[in-house]
């Protein structure tokens, strides 16, 4: 396995003093395969950070979120997770299709703990994983090229409250996305979407934010 540093980051690490501990971890905790806690930690998860890099090296991060169980770990080498309908923008699925290199965080806010995984993604619209999460409209197999557990002390405390109510569950209908029903998106958004919207009740944009300032949207 390669290792994770480049001349600039031995460079800091140099100035800092860093540079024993650092080639400590690179050799000795960096891994590239999945190790049982690992699995066990990245598919009790309900949410994780994805980070890509558009053509011109610009890094776009996402979150993503879900029912636990987001992510699967398909075998010590490879992670899956579905795509669910979106703003339609692509913006990160593009960068996978167009440039491949991808970065996941894996966090426990309860609990203070984190994972860290590069790696290669591939984006696939016919899957043999497609059916393992309700209404998954894609999935992303990630190759795996490094995975460490991160030092989780800077991360704060906080209590899990609910579920999105936007999270497909099966035998259950899922809400329409408040934004697809404000009045001037109906003439771009897909014909089931504004269908479902008509039903539902087109509303503004004031009505919108105040949905939006009660934690309703």
């Amino acid at each position: 396995m390669t290792s994770v540093y480049s001349k600039e980051h031995r460079a800091l690490q140099e100035a800092f003093g860093t540079t024993k501990l650092a080639t400590m971890l690179d050799e000795n905790w960096l891994h590239d395969a999945v190790q049982p806690d690992e699995q066990a930690f990245i598919e009790s998860r309900d949410l994780f950070f994805l980070s890509t890099v558009d053509p011109d090296g610009n890094p776009t991060v996402s979150y993503k979120g879900g029912p636990v169980g987001l992510v699967k770990v398909v075998d010590d080498r490879t992670l899956a997770f579905p795509g669910f309908d979106g703003n339609g923008m692509f913006l990160s699925m593009g960068n996978i299709v167009g440039q491949g290199k991808v970065g996941l965080l894996f966090i426990d806010f309860e609990n203070p703990h984190r994972v860290r995984v590069q790696g290669t993604a591939t984006f696939h619209r016919e899957d043999p994983l497609l059916g393992h999460w309700v209404e998954a409209k894609y999935v992303v197999r990630v190759a795996i090229s490094k995975i460490w557990v991160n030092c989780p002390r800077y991360i704060h405390r906080y209590q899990r409250v609910a579920t999105s109510r936007y999270v497909p569950v099966a035998c259950q209908t899922t809400p329409l996305a408040t934004w697809k029903r404000l009045d001037f998106v109906q003439d771009v958004i897909p014909d089931a979407d504004r269908v479902a919207a008509e039903a539902e009740g087109v509303i503004d944009l004031a009505q919108y934010q105040e949905k939006w300032e009660k934690g309703e949207a």
